[in-house]
Order: structure tokens, then C-alpha cells, then sequence
């Protein structure tokens, strides 16, 4: 069972399971199978890079290794900015408790979504009044990290009027609003610009 996520809302703290949510879930899943000539299942293989060795699965790895071609750990690597400096590690929202805000619902329907969780107390803890909230039609929101990273998610909690809790994990979207007959503007600078006299009609 995944680790419970702690949750304050109003100074109270308690804790809900996350069960997510995919297409799986709610339309099913459709499975493709091969078979050769006389039934056997096909297996997925690798061609190395000779062109006539076959690798079977799990026979290949990735490595990280160094400009000079040494082997490095993933412990080693550091995230950096374009200027060099060390960028700081955002921790994961499952080590420490996360203070619910109350959201704009202009916010939420912005959202790039990534993964959608069904909430559900966890053993020994009560949701009640997140619920009570929700069904009164508030939202909440805080920032979210499943992981150790350098850059945290923005998560929405919204109910429905069953009392069901979602946490909906996403992006913000940077939207462009245009008039009725104004054109968008773009950043794109043409280098090279092509005339007719230019295209060989011939190769088409």
C-alpha cells in the first residue's frame, strides 16, 4: 500500500490513501498478442548494433557516464541552472504534513493535467471535513511533489456531491486571451526567408 499523504486543513491534520486514477480504470484496457507460425508467443527482442545479434529482454542497461566516458552513480549528478549554480532539491509532499489553500476555480480549469488520485482516509483518520468543504463547493490546492525534485506540481482537491475526494495533479497553462479579430503574437524570428524562384517544382 502506497504511503498515506498528510493533510492540514483548518489546523487539523490527518492523512488519505491515493489510488489513481487512468484511462484503464474507467474505459478498460484492449491487449494486443503475437504468435508465430506454430503459436508461440513473440517476444519483443533487441538488435545490437552489429545488426544480426538479438538481445532478449532484460539484457540491456543504461549507463551515466561522463564526457570523458566514466562511469558516474545517479548519486553523483546535480541539477544546475543555465548559469551553473546548484538548483535547490524540492522534497517529496509524503515526508511532511501540507497545508491546504483555498483555490480560485479559474486556476483549476487552467491546469495541464498530469494524474488524477481518488483521496480516501487513511486507517485510523477522518476526512470529514475536507469533505464537508469540498460539497460546499470549495477547492483547495497546495503544491505537490510525489518525489525528491527540482520542481514541485500544483495540486487541486475537488469533491463531487457523493462526498468522493480527487486530487488532480497538474501544471499551470499560460494562456494567451485574444479579441475578436486580433491575431496571436509570437517570438519567432525568420532567419532565412524562401522566394518561389527557390523551389524545384520538379521534385514534387
Amino acid at each position: 500500500m502506497p504511503r498515506p499523504l498528510q493533510l492540514v486543513l483548518d489546523g487539523e491534520e490527518f492523512s488519505v490513501q491515493l489510488t489513481k486514477l487512468d484511462r484503464e480504470n474507467l474505459y478498460g484496457k484492449v491487449e494486443i498478442e503475437a504468435f508465430d507460425e506454430k503459436k508461440r508467443p513473440a517476444e519483443i527482442k533487441v538488435l545490437a548494433a552489429d545488426g544480426s545479434t538479438l538481445i532478449d529482454k532484460g539484457g540491456t542497461a543504461l549507463e551515466m557516464v561522463t564526457i570523458e566516458g566514466d562511469s558516474i552513480e545517479r548519486s553523483e549528478i546535480k541539477t544546475v541552472d543555465r548559469e551553473g549554480r546548484e538548483m535547490e532539491i524540492v522534497k517529496s509532499s509524503f515526508g511532511a504534513p501540507n497545508d491546504l489553500s483555498p483555490a480560485e476555480f479559474d486556476d483549476y480549469l487552467s491546469l495541464i493535467v498530469k494524474s488524477v488520485y481518488m483521496l480516501d482516509p487513511a486507517p485510523e483518520s477522518d476526512m470529514g471535513l475536507l469533505c464537508d468543504h469540498l460539497n460546499d463547493g470549495q477547492i483547495y490546492s497546495f503544491p505537490f511533489s510525489y518525489r525528491d525534485g527540482i520542481e514541485a506540481d500544483q495540486a487541486f482537491i475537488i469533491g463531487n456531491a457523493k462526498k468522493d475526494a480527487f486530487m488532480i495533479i497538474g501544471q499551470q497553462a499560460t494562456l494567451q486571451y485574444l479579441k475578436l479579430n486580433q491575431a496571436a503574437e509570437f517570438d519567432a524570428i525568420e532567419e532565412d526567408e524562401v522566394s518561389t524562384d527557390d523551389l524545384s517544382f520538379d521534385l514534387l
